[in-house]
């Protein structure tokens, strides 16, 4: 499913992973963890390939249209049972 999100949205929702979490999504999408992290608006693509994400300039970062939010509601997920836990 597309969407739409800032970006600073976007590395708010990296940001407030738990310790572990990329490495964890990676296994679970079956990615490297730089792909991951390019997803969340990194740039490593030596090492992470490109992942459907297309940055417009803006404000808060500008906007960026995700082509599959699947790991974005994974991570959400992941933010809420940490939240839960403590």
């Amino acid at each position: 499913m597309e969407s739409r999100i800032t970006f600073n949205e976007l590395r708010k929702i990296k940001d407030s992973l738990p310790d572990g979490s990329i490495k964890k999504l990676a296994q679970e999408f079956q990615l490297s963890e730089e792909t991951v992290r390019n997803y969340f608006g990194g740039a490593n693509y030596t090492n992470g390939a490109v992942v459907g994400i297309h940055m417009e300039p803006g404000p808060n970062g500008g906007i960026v249209l995700l082509d599959d939010t699947a790991i974005l509601e994974r991570a959400k997920k992941i933010i809420q049972e940490d939240s839960v836990e403590q």
